[in-house]
């Protein structure tokens, strides 16, 4: 493995890239954007690193490379990515999970928090020059259903119990006839959703898209959840229903909302949600610390060291599962 040629997919001008200098002199390194950049080098590499090019260029670059055997994307989320003639091929597919695990679970958390004390009606007030008193709820002793058990989770759990919230999961698989995980109080299978859903103080969605999640909080399961529950959503923007989300916090069938993902990105202009005084915005970027492009980098560095010396890789892909 000492000649390994590695395609690199991404903008030339990155500056992260600058990071690949640490990789042995004998590997070939290859960046391009467009197909071209490929054309001359594709039939002899063993690994495409999928930096920040689009699907149709990865699709096109997997055709020309029959001898891959290891994919790697930056992203977490794969469901723009699984096409199906990478799900066909034989190259193993990683992610980068865990990477942006603990951003994500501090902006569950401040979600929380931002609807438990009401900051904005603390800005509102504030704006308007009203000094107004009101109680506000602990925190401490209310429920949180997670749904998608899986790195973001429970990075959204630890943070979650180290405030006294009880915690609740969802996972696709039937739960084990014994939880054995210290943060979770129960986990729950998909088919017991509602249950899960109706103790629910706060719920935070951290599943990846895959067709059984799609749409799987719809109608249905905002009519289980308590009128004072808020949503959080850090997972994919078509994992709830959006047109029964609009109608559950317009018609106070919950109390609010926090969205970091969306149906349609970015948000187009005149969308409902910005009108929704009880709906929490943000643009896709809670995960965007100031070094989470190095630390995505760093991963990918990681990864390549264990796949040079032939020890088992993280974040392996189940590519027909979608995770």
């Amino acid at each position: 493995m000492d000649n390994t040629t590695v395609l690199v997919l991404a903008n030339p001008a990155d500056r992260q890239l600058a990071m690949l200098q640490s990789v042995p002199d004998e590997i070939h390194i290859v960046v391009g954007d467009s197909v071209e950049a490929f054309r001359q080098s594709a039939a002899d590499a063993g690994v495409i690193f999928n930096w920040s090019g689009p699907r149709t260029l990865l699709r096109e670059v997997l055709a020309m490379a029959p001898q891959a055997r290891w994919v790697h994307t930056r992203a977490a989320g794969l469901d723009d990515l699984l096409f199906p003639e990478l799900v066909a091929h034989p190259a193993m597919l990683t992610n980068a999970s865990g990477v942006f695990s603990p951003p994500l679970g501090e902006f569950a958390l401040g979600a929380i928090f931002y609807f438990a004390r009401d900051f904005r009606r603390l800005v509102r007030n504030q704006a308007a020059g009203v000094w107004e008193q009101f109680e506000v709820p602990l925190i401490e002793g209310q429920t949180l259903g997670i749904v998608g058990y899986g790195d973001i989770g429970r990075a959204v759990a630890t943070r979650a119990r180290a405030v006294g919230m009880r915690i609740l999961a969802l996972k696709r698989h039937s739960p084990p006839p014994h939880n054995a995980d210290p943060l979770v109080e129960r986990i729950y299978g998909p088919e017991n959703r509602c249950e899960m859903l109706a103790q629910c103080d706060y719920v935070v969605i951290a599943a990846p898209l895959t067709p059984e999640t799609r749409g799987m909080i719809g109608v249905a399961e905002f009519a289980s959840m308590k009128r004072e529950a808020v949503l959080v959503n850090i997972g994919r923007g078509a994992i709830v229903d959006e047109a029964a989300l609009i109608q559950a916090l317009s018609q106070g069938i919950v109390r609010g909302a926090a969205l970091d993902v969306f149906d349609r990105e970015p948000l187009p202009a005149g969308h409902p949600y910005y009108r929704l005084e009880n709906v929490l915005l943000s643009p896709h970027s809670a995960d965007h610390t100031p070094d989470w492009k190095e630390r995505a980098m760093q991963f990918f560095l990681d990864q390549f060291e264990r796949f040079r010396n032939g020890q088992p890789l993280a974040n392996v892909v189940e590519k027909k599962l979608g995770y």
